[in-house]
């Protein structure tokens, strides 16, 4: 059986910020689980399926907490109709997956939520996780995140681009130069 939307006149239209929390959370489940989860991540239960597979460590985990569970399922409907989101199936249960539109939105998002965990992690181990993590990030993100850090000329984020340079592929590591380059003009 196909899943199905709510009704079109049933839909909430979410704010642009909504929509970006309904986007960051989905990507902590895109292909793994569907509408449901997403709407509980966004919820903030605590049931033990969002619990044991760590959702609850989500930046926007709960953020909607002061809506329905119907209420979210109505947001996230909107955001399939829209075409930020869809579904796509694991034989007969439908996924959250971005469509094109969602995922163009979502890169910046991400990339700005990176900038920040870079900006604020100064602890050597946390430095090293955050860089296997990046080494395992969308390269557009990556892209996107090296050309804001060099627009923003932080002069105290060198450090942590010399050792994440010294981790990557060539690619990478040429434009983490570029990056340093660009900060270094400032």
């Amino acid at each position: 059986m196909r899943a199905q939307l709510v009704s079109a006149d049933e839909m909430v239209k979410p704010s642009e910020a909504e929509l970006r929390c309904i986007l960051r959370a989905a990507d902590e489940i895109i292909m793994r689980a569907g509408r449901d989860m997403l709407a509980k991540i966004l919820k903030g239960s605590k049931e033990k399926k969002v619990l044991g597979y760590g959702l609850d460590a989500c930046p926007v985990y709960g953020c909607f907490h002061e809506y329905t569970l119907a209420e979210i399922t109505k947001m996230i409907d909107w955001s399939i109709r829209a075409g930020y989101l869809a579904w796509d199936y694991d034989g007969r249960l439908p996924l959250i997956v971005f469509t094109q539109k969602g995922w163009e939105l979502y890169k910046p998002i991400y990339a700005e939520e990176l900038h920040q965990r870079i900006l604020h992690t100064a602890e050597e181990k946390a430095v090293l996780a955050l860089i296997e993590q990046l080494k395992k990030t969308n390269r557009e993100v990556i892209l996107l995140l090296l050309e804001d850090m060099a627009t923003s000329k932080n002069i105290g984020i060198l450090r942590f681009l010399e050792q994440w340079r010294q981790c990557e592929i060539q690619k990478v590591r040429s434009r983490i130069d570029w990056t340093i380059t660009e900060i270094r003009r400032a």
